[in-house]
Order: C-alpha cells, then structure tokens, then sequence
C-alpha cells in the first residue's frame, strides 16, 4: 500500500511523523497511508508559500487560468479512480461521490480559471477639492485595486474532500495568493490528488503546499505561523473561534464557514411534498454531514400531523447501506467517533422529552462493520432542548410545532446561535420573501434547497466570517487598494 508524502515547495516530501491509517467508513478497510507532519515541516510549507508569492502575484492573469484548467482537464482525465477515491474515505453513495465530489472540484476549478480573467480594478468618481490648506483646488481621480492576500492557509472539512478544498484553493491561486493546505485527517487523501492535479499542470514549487497530520500541532501551525496572512477554515464553530483568538493576534484575515442549524420554516399554506423533499436531503445528503441542511424543521400546528406522516413515509424508502452497492441513499457517517456522538444527541432528545418518529436505533449493514447511523425524525421537540439549539452533524432532524402567525415562526428560526442557511416553505410568495429576509441567515431558499452558484455564501451570528462562491471568493481571497491622482 503506498504511503503518501507531503507536498512542499514542489516536492513531494516523506513526513516527519511518519503514517497513519486512513478508514474506510463503510466497512473499516484500510484505504491508504496518511502522513503526519510536524510543526517544522508545516513551517517549511509556509515559507515556500512566502518565497513563491511575489513572482506568483505578479503572473499574468491568462497564466493562472491557463494552470487552473488544465488542473481541470487532469481532474477530469482521473474522474473514476479519483471519484473511487473520494468514496473510499468518505463512505458517500456513489452518485455523491462522481457528482457532488469530484465533480464539483472540476467544475469550481473551470470557474476560478474564468474568475482570474475578472476585472481587478475599477475607476471611482472623481472628486473636485476646494482650495485651502491642504493646497491648491484640484480634482483627484481614484481607482479601486484589488490586490492578493498573500500567503492563505486553507483548512478544509472531511465531509467533501474535493468540492471544498477546490472551493479554497482555486478562487485564492486565481487572485495571486499562495496556499498551504491543511486537509481534514480523516479524508486527506483526495486532497493529495488534487495536488498531483495541480504540479502536473505546471503550477510554481511552492505555491501549492499540502501539509498533513492527526495531530493537533498541525493545525496550530498551519494557522500561527508568521509567513500566513489568512486562514481560510471550514469546521465546528468551536474550532473556528479558537482560529481566530490566534488570528487576532497578528491581524490575519478569516474566512469562515462554521457552524449551521438550519431552520425551515413550513406554514400552513406550503406544498407539503415538495417540503418533505427537501427537508429529506438532511438524511441522505452526506449523511447529513452538511452545514446547510434543513435539520431544524418549524411547522405550523394545523399541518404538523401531516408533514410527521409524509417525512415517516419518505423515510421508510430511504436505503443504508454499503454506499456503493446500487440503491443506497445513506451511507455511513465519517467515524466510529463521530457515530457515537450523533447516537448520543438522539439519547439526549428521548432524555429532554422529543418522541422518536422514526429510526433512533443502529442499522447492521453487512458484516456489521462500518460507521452506520439510522436516520432519525425527532418529533414534540421545543426550542429550549439541546437537540434543537446544536448541531448534530447528521442524519437527525427534529420538528419544533407552532401555533401563532409568522411572526412566532420568525421569532423561533432566529433564536439560535447558527445563521447559516434557512428555508422558507409557503404558498404565498409574498409572505415567503417578507419572512425571508427578516430571518438572521446569510442565505434563505424559498421553496427550494437549491443553492445558486453565483450568490454569496456565508454565515450570520456563529456560523461563520465573511462570503465566498463565485465572484465572491474572488473578493474574499483579496484585499482592496486605493490608488488617488491629480486630474
């Protein structure tokens, strides 16, 4: 079984620490051989960042698009083994794995090599100044530059290790930053692949730097180090304010998609299917390891019977099973861990008063091995229990009822630390844009879970620093100059 180096400065480099283990969640292989950096080797990484920014910075924007799609065609040439990858250490159901992995890491890398062809400066009104004592009456022209970070330390999440990294990694190299990448340690492999990508493309040693490791000093120093100046972090919230109390020691700019507890307002009015529709992809998207998904389910009292009924019957159709055999709809959660946890949140919920609807008890897959969760409807829930206030991180959603107008609907979705994405279900479109835009969430879906690829993404409150996707990323990957003249 091949063991996997670092990458450093353009080299593929044996790691200090030696290998670890990589799980396959659906039945506990092995997939392959990790490796564990120390803290100098994690440095090194962010030295050959630092060395390689100002002759990066300074390429012309066709070169950088010209190396991003060609790391796309590369992707594109290794989509089945790489996608076989992704399934490996992610335990995702195959349609996830091609489309939603290795797919999406395509086609952010086809954005991001347009997105370098965007415009970076943009002239400003000018301005007439009255003669007095700061000198003589004159005009001044002004022009707004968007400028490179530097050096962007990205650390990415285990639920999708190629559609977020790529999410970090393309629109930061296409504004003329320099990365190093810290993948999550349970599903760093794939990240690994998109690096093999990118030095086959041609991009600088020491542009692209992929540091790794379980150890918690990994981290520490791809975030500390004084040759970073932004760390771009996808996590738990708790992590994340941890980042930042040590980037807020030296001004290092954050980007931040923590934390989510969905709300999804359903009125009496909604298209009940279509509600249950999306409300079911917290079961099957993922396993629902997602942040964005609809975990925390606020229905009006008149039709809280039905919606129960309809997402019970949605359920019983919803297969677990090896995510890679045909007609799975839910495959394992990321680790035995991480199972444990979730199962703990449903004890919880029993222990606070919510009824289990359906599922609360392990599903044997196989040979009984592999991380499995039974996805799970709590129901009778109030805002005040645990289950309702914090996020699970999987296949669990519960249903808080209520009685009065939108106004308690409203009251109820905001009272949380989260403000990630929520939804609004609702015949009366009107309505469904006057609620949305009163809810604390950086982005709402009307009727639908569908996201728009162009929008800004990010999170209110606890969920998170700033926006990225599309031109967005572009933005946040940059910092902006003023450049003044005399007319």
């Amino acid at each position: 079984m091949k063991a996997q180096p670092l990458y450093i400065g353009g080299e593929w480099v044996e790691p200090a620490g030696g290998h670890y283990e990589v799980v396959n969640p659906a039945d506990e292989s092995v997939v392959g051989l990790a490796p564990e950096a120390s803290r100098g080797q994690v440095e090194e990484a962010a030295r050959a960042a630092a060395d390689a920014f100002e002759s990066w910075s300074r390429t012309t924007p066709q070169a950088r698009a010209e190396i991003l799609d060609r790391a796309a065609d590369i992707m594109q040439r290794e989509y089945e083994p790489w996608a076989a990858l992704a399934q490996a250490e992610t335990g995702a159901p195959t349609g996830i794995a091609r489309g939603m992995q290795v797919g999406v890491g395509v086609a952010r890398f086809r954005r991001y090599a347009k997105g370098a062809l965007e415009p970076v400066e943009k002239g400003l009104p000018p301005q007439v100044t009255e003669a007095g004592p700061m000198g003589r009456a004159s005009i001044l022209g002004a022009l707004e530059v968007r400028q490179p970070v530097g050096v962007v330390t990205c650390i990415t999440s285990y639920n999708n290790p190629w559609a977020n990294p790529a999410g970090k990694v393309a629109p930061a190299l296409a504004m003329g930053n320099t990365v190093v990448v810290k993948p999550a340690p349970q599903d760093p492999l794939s990240v690994f692949r998109m690096a093999d990508a990118l030095h086959e493309a041609g991009v600088p040693a020491g542009v692209v730097n992929v540091v790794n490791g379980q150890s918690v000093e990994v981290g520490e120093a791809a975030v500390d180090s004084p040759y970073v100046d932004m760390v771009s972090f996808t996590g738990s919230t708790a992590v994340g304010q941890r980042i930042a109390e040590v980037c807020g020691r030296t001004m290092k700019r954050q980007l931040m998609e923590l934390g989510g507890k969905g709300a999804a307002i359903v009125f009496e009015d909604a298209d009940l299917d279509a509600a249950v529709m999306g409300i079911g992809t917290t079961f099957s998207f993922y396993s629902g390891q997602i942040c964005t998904a609809p975990t925390r389910v606020i229905v009006h009292r008149s039709v809280y019977e039905q919606l129960i009924e309809k997402l019970t019957g949605y359920l019983a159709f919803m297969k677990v099973g090896d995510p890679a055999a045909a007609g799975t709809v839910v495959g394992p959660v990321i680790s035995a861990a991480h199972r444990d946890r979730v199962e703990s949140y449903v004890e919880l919920g029993k222990k606070e008063g919510a009824k289990i609807a359906h599922g609360g008890e392990r599903p044997v897959v196989g040979d009984g091995r592999g991380f499995y969760v039974a996805p799970t409807l709590l129901v009778d829930c109030t805002n005040d229990m645990r289950v309702v206030r914090e996020e699970i991180f999987g296949p669990v959603v519960v249903v808080v009822p209520f009685d009065g107008d939108e106004e308690e609907a409203v009251r109820l979705a905001n009272d949380s630390d989260f403000g990630l994405l929520s939804y609004v279900w609702s015949g009366d479109s009107a309505r469904a844009f006057r609620v949305a835009r009163r809810l604390r969430s950086g982005g709402v879906g009307v009727n639908t879970i569908g996201r728009n690829m162009e929008a800004p993404f990010g999170g209110f409150k606890r969920s998170g620093v700033g926006r990225d996707v599309g031109s967005y990323a572009l933005h946040a990957y940059s910092e902006v100059q003023s450049i003044v003249w005399p007319g």
